[in-house]
This record gives C-alpha cells, structure tokens and sequence, in this order.
C-alpha cells in the first residue's frame, strides 16, 4: 500500500494569511482523511525578499493553528549545492541555455499584459563568440529551459505529456501544455533554481505523493510534468483547492498587505475561528 506523503512548503517573504491558513488546513485534512505525513518545507530560494523572521512567524502561526509535520523542516537555502548541480546536469544535456533579453526587450516580444518570465518566449542560445563577449561585460542572464531541446529529448512523450490530478470522482490525467509557457526560467545568475525547478526536485527527493496546491498554479503545472518527464522524477498526484478572494475579488496577498494570522490573534480569534473564516470565504 503506497503511503500518503504530502508537504506544506511556504515563502517566508510575509506573515501568513487566511489563504495560507485555508491551504494548510486543505493540506493536513488531505493527509488525514488519507492516515498520511505532511512535511514543512520552506521555500526560501529567493534570497533578496525572504527573512528569518518571516520564517520564525510561519513556524509560530502553524503551532498556533495546531499543524504538526513529520521530520525536520527543509529550508531550500541550505542546499543550493544540490540545485546547481541539477542544473550543470540540465547544462550537459543542452537543455537549458543562457537568455540575456531584459524583460523589457522580452515584453517587446510577447503579448501585451504577458509576465517576461512565462510568458511564452521562445528564444535560442546565442553564438559562443557572442556569448563569450556578454559574459565578459558580465551582462545579467537567465537560464531558460529550450522547448525545442525539450522536444528533441522526449521524442513522441512530448506530445503526450500530462500530470494526474484526483478529482472526487477518481484521479484523471490532464494534459501538461508546457509549450504555452515558452522557455521557462529556471535559474538565474545568481540564484541557483527557479521555484519550477526547486519545488520538483524537492518533491522528488521528498517521495512526495500527493501535492495540495492552490488553483491558481493549475496551468504551471505543466511545466512540472515537464521536468518530471526530463529528470525521470516520479509523478505525483496533484489536487487543487479554490482561493479565498478579498474585497477586489483577488487572491489574499502578503504584498499587498493582507490581514495576517498574527493581526487575527491579537484580536482575540482562536484556530477554530480560523478555520469557520477559511470555509466561510
């Protein structure tokens, strides 16, 4: 019998929500209703916007919301040894190469309100000798994954990529659709692993089975399936849950100063106030 294995992998960029709170309680119920174990992983790759204290709050909040994980809490920033090695490998096997395109320059290239980093560009590498002089001006890149590279190394299962999602009614496969992403980042000059790239990994490493995640990263999900198929990781099974929306109707965010879990506290609210909130929205 395989065994539930699930994970909770927050960014300590913020305090926590009432829409992490809403995800981590789909994660735990996940893995209860399954008798299985979630694990705590911080997601900390990006180094400029994530603080200690930050992650300090995290580890308060699930404490207080009476979220128990199993085994030590990874923190990604403890293994960047281990994502730049995958990406030398990824190097070796020419599926990624160096864009030096601004995000303006690739803004001028995609359409209008597109994101530069998944917005479906399509680029190639440029010639050694020009290369050679980019990086001698130490011009900033971005190591994209190739489409085309990726193609060409998966043959006929490029065509038939797909992840598989549980559904009430059983578990389904959903086509991946990566192409509609175009050439992926999944490293940067300076930081090791894209979140595509150190969330799969991780995952895999992890013997992760099961993903609770939120709807919105319904369609990156391809681009997962992707290099699961590409690195040979196994697939897990993926189970999306709906969004708490605030008065603009968008997504809670820690940018935009959503009320935070430490503001609900001092209030007086208890867990189980939490909890009627997240199911109330």
């Amino acid at each position: 019998m395989t065994v539930f294995r699930t994970r909770f992998a927050p960014s300590p960029t913020g305090r926590l929500h009432l829409g992490h709170a809403a995800s981590a309680f789909a994660v735990w119920d996940a893995a209860d209703a399954a008798g299985g174990d979630v694990l705590l992983r911080i997601e900390d790759i990006d180094q400029t916007r994530c603080r200690a204290p930050f992650e300090t709050a995290i580890l308060e909040d699930l404490a207080w919301l009476g979220l128990k994980w199993t085994g030590t809490v990874r923190r990604q920033s403890d293994h960047f040894d281990n994502y730049t090695t995958l990406l030398n490998h990824l190097r070796a096997q020419g599926l990624v190469y160096r864009c030096f395109l601004s995000r303006r320059e690739i803004a001028a290239r995609l359409p209008a309100g597109a994101d530069p980093d998944e917005g479906g560009l399509v680029s190639r590498p440029l010639s050694p000798a020009d290369e050679a002089e980019r990086l001698a001006h130490q011009q900033p890149f971005a190591w994209r994954l190739s489409l085309d590279a990726a193609r060409r190394a998966l043959g006929g299962r490029f065509a038939e990529l797909a992840y598989r999602e549980w559904t009430p009614a059983g578990i389904r496969s959903v086509p991946a659709r990566p192409e509609r992403f175009g050439d992926v980042v999944l490293a940067r000059k300076d930081t090791p692993a894209s979140y595509h790239l150190a969330c799969c990994h991780d995952d895999a490493l992890q013997d992760i089975t099961d993903i609770v995640r939120g709807e919105d990263l319904h369609a990156v999900t391809g681009i997962h399936a992707l290099l699961q198929a590409l690195m040979d990781w196994p697939r897990p099974v993926y189970r999306f849950h709906s969004l708490i929306l605030g008065p603009d109707c968008k997504k809670l965010s820690k940018r935009f100063g959503s009320k935070t879990l430490g503001d609900f506290r001092a209030e007086g609210m208890t867990p189980d106030d939490i909890r009627a909130m997240t199911r109330a929205a």
